[in-house]
């Protein structure tokens, strides 16, 4: 994620430059073909306008469709954060009873393991993705066999080697140490290191982490209709072709110099368009690794460091710093 007040100009101009140059090259052609064989190629600008004003209003729906998907992401992570602090803070109160400082270690271990296997799933790559795009080295790779390597690393910090053992052939890593959460409240409850009353309400905070966990898997792995992402980059495409035959309309009346500029500015409406559709489309899946995604993994290591300082340990982590303005 991007967290420098503003993208800079030319941070901008390069991530969506091709459709001003093709724009205004294409542009150039068209006004050297009717020069060349002195044809009158104008359009009347008013049809392209209500193309354009069409466009716009569609535009506007994607990116305000992508927008929710983005922001719904940051709110399920924001509850994750909320929750996590509670069940941190709960078990820590409520476990009482011999070996209580192992056994609260081992429960708040066990849901930094599970914060670390959601987001390295979450990081999975899924075909509809800009993946050609990612922060390069910063992210889960795509191919499985690294994925499980560096998820089992880092889930070697929380779990016994019996657990990791056992969750090398699970598919879904996250679902089965909340399950495995579950059943250890249970046999604590069952002897008398947590009253009933209690177990419930740690129990309810673990179906809230389902919930926010089945709500992050929802986004990931359903993308933004095709339907509706096709037709915005389509129309454009439409809107682009006809721009430059408006184009020498509009200045056909002008001095010649200033028809000239046709191509330039024509390239410079197309580019608008397009930027405006390339923001809707690299908003749709705020979990893919990219510069406008949700940075779920310094959010977890923020976790991580919260609930460590509860248990009063030593080792702690460092905050996940920004590098040239970009968080992970």
């Amino acid at each position: 994620m991007y967290i420098k007040r503003h993208y800079g100009f030319w941070i901008t101009l390069g991530w969506s430059k091709m459709p001003f140059i093709l724009g205004a090259v294409y542009s150039l052609l068209i006004l050297g073909i009717a020069d060349f064989f002195e044809i009158n190629m104008a359009f009347p600008w008013q049809p392209v306008s209500v193309i354009g004003i069409a466009v716009a209003f569609y535009l506007g729906f994607k990116n305000n469709s992508s927008y929710d998907r983005t922001w719904e992401a940051r709110k399920i992570w924001g509850s994750i954060v909320n929750n996590s602090r509670s069940f941190a803070a709960a078990t820590i109160a409520f476990v009482q009873g011999e070996n209580a400082l192992e056994i609260k270690k081992e429960m708040i271990f066990r849901h930094l393991a599970w914060l670390t296997a959601l987001r390295h799933q979450l990081r999975l790559s899924r075909e509809w993705e800009h993946t050609d795009e990612r922060l390069n080295n910063r992210y889960s790779p795509t191919i499985c066999e690294d994925y499980n390597t560096k998820l089992f690393s880092e889930l070697s910090e929380f779990l016994s080697a019996d657990e990791l053992a056992y969750l090398q052939t699970k598919s879904n890593v996250a679902t089965q140490l909340m399950r495995m959460q579950a059943e250890r409240l249970q046999a604590l409850k069952d002897q008398d290191y947590i009253e009933d009353f209690r177990h419930m309400e740690l129990h309810q905070l673990m179906v809230s982490f389902y919930e926010d966990q089945g709500k992050s898997e929802r986004i990931k792995n359903f993308p933004f209709p095709r339907q509706y992402a096709s037709t915005a980059l389509w129309l454009t495409m439409v809107f682009a072709v006809f721009v430059p035959f408006g184009m020498m309309d509009v200045f056909h009346a002008h001095d010649a110099w200033l028809h000239y500029l046709s191509p330039l500015i024509s390239g410079l409406v197309i580019w608008i368009f397009f930027l405006m559709e390339k923001i809707g489309d690299y908003s749709e899946n705020p979990f893919e690794g990219t510069y406008n995604d949700v940075p779920i993994t310094s959010i977890a290591r923020g976790i991580e460091i919260d609930l460590k300082e509860m248990l009063d340990l030593e080792s702690i982590p460092k905050p996940i710093q920004a590098e040239k303005g970009f968080l992970m």
